[in-house]
């Protein structure tokens, strides 16, 4: 038995509560960076694994080999009986369930079945965010209510797999007229993947907006910024590097919407850093300036890639609907 989890918490929970079978944490952010279509085997590879080294300071060797490792891991779920996909109601975890729900549906099956435990509720637990709140036992107490992943499931998966890497972020929209009912948690994170997109407003998405409402509303200090958006977004499912890394986005535009102060030259260790928003940056939450008029646009939203000189989709969250606009100089 394989069980493949949302990440190394539930992994090691399950694992030293003595949990049967081998215990593997998959560890892909692919709600973040490149995911374009119809590249290569090796094309993917290189591509994922430029982003997260330079997203997350990683060494270039070594993220190399841990996505070929979890390549072959995959592979060889065909040699186990059963195996067992952990995932949670959140962006992050829709993400990543969606792509490995569409790898194995082009696999052959070998001997053993795919099943799927998948949650946003626990009995008991307040405020439930996720499989990494839970105890060995609490975990354990789902396995029985695991589902054999059905045909609907495979077909809305790769259905949505290929919407999220799509160059036309429309094909999630026309995804979502749909019945998506066989992944009950699929629409509400695939909307909040669309409310990512510039907002008509001002030009940030919703993820950029409320970090910056929160900075606004005195969270100037990373280790109380990030729990208030995880308390305030708990269905984007981000960890600390992944809006650490929307934080730094715009600090570093060329027209910086904050100030990161507490950083050490010879240290990325961005829990201890503070914020501060500058003028414009009160201007764009505000709504008064638009943030890619000021600094352009180089943006990866699943398949879709955003740059100065094409078109800039934006998001109307007020009709919850796409918008396409040529050029940086037009007003949101």
């Amino acid at each position: 038995m394989f069980q493949i989890h949302n990440g190394e918490s539930t992994a090691a929970t399950l694992g030293e509560f003595g949990f049967p079978g081998e215990h593997y944490a998959f560890q892909e952010v692919l709600m973040a960076g490149p995911t374009p279509k119809g590249l290569s085997p090796d094309d993917w590879l290189t591509t994922r694994a430029s982003y997260l080294i330079a997203a997350y300071d990683l060494n270039s060797e070594d993220c190399r080999n841990k996505l070929l490792k979890q390549e072959a891991a995959l592979q060889n779920c065909s040699e186990h009986d059963e195996t067992i996909l952990w995932f949670e109601h959140d962006l992050f975890c829709q993400i990543n369930l969606i792509y490995l729900l569409d790898w194995f549906s082009k696999r052959p099956p070998g001997k053993g079945s795919l099943s799927l435990i998948c949650i946003g509720e626990f009995s008991g637990v307040e405020d439930f965010r996720g499989l990494g709140q839970l105890t060995g036992e609490q975990l354990a107490s789902l396995f029985d209510k695991r589902n054999h992943v059905s045909k609907r499931e495979f077909d809305l998966a790769t259905q949505a797999w290929a919407a999220y890497c799509s160059t036309d972020p429309r094909d999630i929209v026309r995804l979502l007229e749909e019945d998506t009912s066989a992944m009950p948690f699929l629409r509400n994170a695939l909307l909040l993947q669309l409310a990512r997109f510039p907002s008509v407003l001002n030009g940030l998405g919703r993820i950029e907006n409320t970090g910056l409402d929160l900075v606004s509303r005195g969270r100037i200090e990373f280790k109380s910024l990030f729990p208030s958006f995880a308390k305030r977004e708990p269905l984007y499912g981000l960890g600390d590097a992944q809006f650490w890394n929307e934080l730094k986005r715009l600090a570093e535009a060329r027209n910086p919407l904050l100030t990161i102060c507490g950083l050490h030259a010879e240290s990325n260790e961005y829990h201890q850093a503070s914020f501060e928003l500058t003028v414009t940056g009160r201007e764009v939450l505000a709504c008064s300036r638009d943030f890619v008029e000021l600094n352009g646009i180089d943006l990866w939203l699943g398949g879709v890639h955003m740059l100065d000189g094409d078109a800039v989709w934006r998001w109307n969250d007020d009709h919850t609907e796409l918008l396409a606009r040529s050029g940086i100089n037009e007003k949101g």
